[in-house]
């Protein structure tokens, strides 16, 4: 399982924009084949910084979604709205507790 976290700093007045853009292909990016969770989170004290959290089955399935149209279109879109530049990385899971 590939963990991957995608840092965004939107402008201020484009935070609404990227919701609705989020919202509107949520569901499209988590059935996505590979895709096993998706979460959106926003900074607590920077209202236009946002995170999406997501698990993928491998670094193979995360690249055919970058790959794909979906991500294409989204990302192109997204990418109108930043502020400053997108920062991502992808983890691995060593250790959970309860």
């Amino acid at each position: 399982m590939l963990i991957r976290i995608v840092r965004m700093t939107f402008q201020e007045d484009k935070v609404q924009a990227f919701l609705e853009n989020f919202d509107a292909n949520k569901r499209k990016i988590r059935s996505f084949p590979g895709c096993h969770h998706l979460e959106l989170w926003q900074d607590k004290n920077f209202k236009n910084i946002f995170m999406t959290y997501s698990y993928w089955e491998s670094e193979e399935a995360l690249n055919q979604y970058r790959d794909s149209e979906l991500f294409k279109s989204v990302w192109s879109y997204t990418k109108t709205l930043f502020a400053d530049k997108p920062t991502a990385f992808s983890a691995k899971k060593i250790e959970e507790l309860p």
